[in-house]
């Protein structure tokens, strides 16, 4: 085979099948026509480009035919290098997508009962039932565990018992285009936190876009009130039902954004080595300059060091060992490379990588964004080193 991913050194995707590597053909072939073209432009313009949804909902990449004809399991090693293929062409793309495939359906997965899970997974992997996470809020990002304020009370409604939902969410990615919130509250009975699937346009529920974002300009992320929201109890995730419930959740997600890192990362190395091979200075490529190749260099050897903690931790959780500290060091490890990456990569395309031309810039301030959500990189070290030395430095 020869090398899948120009960024990936040591073959890395060797590990994949053959019918799992046709499936991300496919995707390429599809991000190639439909995305790239066009996300500079709306990057720039600060909205989403919906025509891109079809074309990719389209190919069904959570249950792919190709793996399925094969009589494969869809691994998490395969859902892994989806995320990196969407992030080194865009990582709001990847994070809109990782919204509905990642966040959304591990919650409803390990939230919802049995039933609840079996009825939802197909139309959430066909993409009929859109849904998104919304656990952070205006005042709580850290600290939610403690800190959350949204509340759910439990009460008569005149055709049995319904949960009453106020508070508020922040930062809440593709909330207009989805048709329920995965809202987190806190139980006024038992001060637990729980999780209710609550419709977009549901009355009392009222979404606003934040603008004047300076990263992740093509996902839109909303501020969302909720005032004496009524939803049936029915809507309740049966399996969260405390805080560490969520954490189940979130161990999980972690390593979703840690392969969207190491994905960002590929695709700014990328961008900016086909930048100085092609850009000439004092007469010849700025491809053959030492400090040049240098720095090519260590953002290649970045990318590689993210992928080989991904995989590895992939493989580990394919397996059934699910750790928090592992997730989190991951997540905290690739943003803090990432972040480094796209600063070089900007470095080495002097003025021109401050423009959304060579696709570096977007890179560049899509980072920032990266580094901090699922987990600040100082939240994530404290859970490591809670971890490591079995005292925790923040409640």
């Amino acid at each position: 085979m020869s090398q899948f991913y120009p960024s990936d050194q040591l073959g890395f995707a060797g590990l994949l099948t053959d019918a799992e590597r046709a499936a991300l053909l496919r995707l390429r072939a599809v991000l190639d026509e439909h995305v790239r073209p066009v996300v500079a432009e709306y990057w720039e313009r600060g909205e989403f480009p919906e025509q891109i949804t079809g074309p990719l909902v389209g190919l069904g990449m959570m249950e792919p035919a190709e793996v399925l004809a094969a009589g494969e399991k869809v691994r998490g090693l395969f859902a892994g290098f989806r995320n990196f293929e969407l992030a080194r062409v865009d990582a709001s793309v990847a994070t809109f997508y990782n919204a509905q495939s990642g966040l959304f359906r591990t919650t409803v997965n390990l939230g919802g009962s049995e039933a609840q899970a079996a009825e939802l997974d197909p139309r959430i992997s066909s993409y009929d039932f859109k849904g998104v996470f919304a656990l952070t809020e205006p005042d709580h990002g850290s600290d939610i565990a403690g800190g959350l304020e949204t509340s759910a009370t439990f009460e008569p409604d005149g055709q049995g018992r319904s949960w009453v939902i106020n508070g508020a969410k922040r930062w809440i990615g593709g909330a207009a285009q989805a048709d329920v919130l995965a809202v987190f509250a806190r139980d006024t009975a038992d001060g637990q936190v729980k999780c209710f699937l609550v419709p977009t346009d549901a009355p009392g529920v009222r979404l606003s876009k934040i603008e004047r974002k300076a990263s992740l300009r093509i996902m839109q992320n909303a501020d969302i009130e909720l005032v004496d929201v009524r939803v049936p109890d029915s809507a309740r995730l049966a399996r969260i039902n405390s805080f560490a419930d969520v954490a189940a959740c979130l161990r999980n997600m972690r390593s979703d954004v840690a392969w969207i890192a190491a994905g960002a990362a590929a695709g700014a190395y990328e961008a900016a080595l086909k930048y100085v091979s092609e850009r000439k200075q004092f007469g010849k490529p700025l491809a053959s300059f030492q400090l040049i190749q240098e720095k090519l260099a260590q953002m290649l050897a970045n990318v590689t060091a993210c992928l080989g903690m991904v995989v590895r931790l992939t493989e580990q959780q394919d397996q059934g060992l699910y750790k928090d500290e592992s997730s989190a060091m991951a997540k905290m490890f690739t943003a803090k490379m990432l972040r480094e990456t796209v600063a070089i990569a900007r470095e080495i395309c002097g003025g021109n990588g401050i423009v959304l031309d060579y696709d570096v810039a977007r890179f560049h301030a899509d980072a920032e964004a990266i580094y901090s959500y699922e987990g600040t990189h100082e939240i994530n070290a404290l859970i490591v080193g809670r971890a490591l030395t079995g005292i925790g430095a923040f409640r």
